[in-house]
């Protein structure tokens, strides 16, 4: 038995393909259909229009000792007018739309996600990662083969290593030791050289954004992503991310949410939306143990107490990107709200979500009930649950932390 390149297996010895004869190996080890395959002379491939290529089967090789015609599928070329994009960079963004049923039916809204986890590089930031490297180029101060380098919770990172990988440029990545392992891991599989570095607070000289900066500072051709700052990340998301909510939304969006980290996010969104519309309500959330909350609600970044297990939100100060968002309120989400969420969204709707996404559903609960039935309520599905096994998906890791996945998520702070 061998397996051919549709992942069929084929029983056969000494078939002709081609008029070549390819003996079965005597250790039946798996093989491949022969890299050069294409018909020989007198060789036809008939496709009647609106036939579909299939895997080839016993009856359509037809294939015997002597010489008779071989049928070996072989696919058409792409037509001109298909809808395809070029490309990782061409399939950044377009994401869908999503409506969570169970949340809009008890809240009276709807509530509206965008399927941000479908980006190539499995993420929200993708967006950004592109934008960045992009107006690094076209400002020249990224020329080819030179290095980019930033300070990630891991999925800028990861979507800087995909999109370093297709325009040809180094990655290499500063995180703190505070993540998921997974990511790490993704980042590596990616090439990018990464750099685990101790967690230490934003003013201090160790912290893992201001060793990227330093290190892209060293570097003859390198530059710094940034992201934080970087208002090219804003950009992306009012050029991208905003107007395709409005599109899909026909301009029927009452809210938006999404908790933040670098504010690139929120901000691009916001400042879009709110040329379109000016009474659309935007509302950050936040995690416990950042300060967001309190700058929305006092102007002041004081950090909050508490600490949180989500990764990639939160901050303790505000961001380039923030600054000046148009954000009319802010909610704060507990740990284990976002816990309930995240697993009742997997057992009853069959969604594996990441935790910042669990911060950003439970948030749209609480706009959607404060602003009442009959509203549209849009946030962002930032992620999936699949770079958080040793945390989010981890009962000792949980349990360590006093979280309990069990408990049913009931409404805002009754989990």
């Amino acid at each position: 038995h061998c397996i051919n390149a549709f992942g069929q297996n084929w029983k056969w010895k000494n078939h002709f393909i081609g008029r070549r004869t390819w003996p079965m190996p005597s250790d039946h080890s798996a093989c491949t259909v022969p890299p050069k395959c294409e018909p020989t002379r007198g060789q036809r491939f008939e496709r009647r229009a609106g036939d579909s290529i299939s895997p080839p089967t016993r009856a359509s090789l037809a294939l015997t000792s002597g010489r008779r015609r071989a049928r070996i599928p072989v696919p058409e070329a792409a037509e001109p007018n298909m809808d395809a994009r070029d490309g990782f960079a061409g399939a950044v963004g377009n994401t869908p739309l999503v409506r969570i049923a169970s949340l809009s039916e008890a809240t009276g809204c709807e509530i509206l996600g965008k399927a941000e986890f479908l980006n190539p590089g499995g993420s929200v930031k993708d967006r950004a990662a592109l934008w960045i490297v992009r107006e690094h180029e076209r400002r020249g101060a990224l020329v080819a083969g030179g290095t980019v380098v930033e300070g990630t919770a891991g999925n800028t990172g990861i979507g800087l290593a995909h999109v370093c990988n297709e325009r040809g440029h180094p990655c290499v990545i500063f995180m703190p030791d505070d993540q998921s392992p997974e990511k790490a891991e993704i980042l590596e599989t990616l090439g990018a050289c990464v750099r685990i570095v101790p967690t230490v607070p934003y003013e201090d000289p160790m912290n893992y954004q201001k060793q990227a900066g330093r290190h892209a500072a060293s570097l003859d051709n390198g530059v710094w992503a940034n992201q934080f700052d970087n208002p090219a990340n804003r950009l992306a998301h009012y050029e991208s991310t905003g107007p395709e909510l409005w599109t899909q939304t026909n301009g029927n969006i009452d809210a938006f949410t999404c908790a933040t980290g670098t504010g690139g996010t929120l901000a691009g969104v916001s400042r879009f939306l709110k040329e379109r519309r000016r009474d659309t309500r935007i509302v950050l959330a936040d995690p416990e143990g950042s300060a967001l909350h309190n700058w929305v609600q006092t102007g002041e970044a004081v950090m909050s107490p508490g600490a949180s297990i989500t990764e990639g939100i939160g901050n303790s100060r505000v961001t380039d990107n923030l600054a000046d968002a148009a954000i009319d309120d802010s909610v704060q989400i507990s740990d284990q709200d976002m816990v309930s969420m995240v697993y009742e969204m997997l057992r009853r709707q069959g969604w594996l979500f990441g935790s910042s996404t669990g911060v950003n559903l439970c948030a749209a609960v609480q706009v959607a009930l404060a602003l009442g039935p009959g509203h549209v309520v849009a946030t962002v599905l930032a992620d999936t649950g699949h770079k958080y096994r040793s945390s989010l998906f981890n009962r000792a890791f949980l349990a360590e932390r006093g979280l309990d996945p069990e408990r049913s998520w009931a409404g805002p702070g009754t989990s």
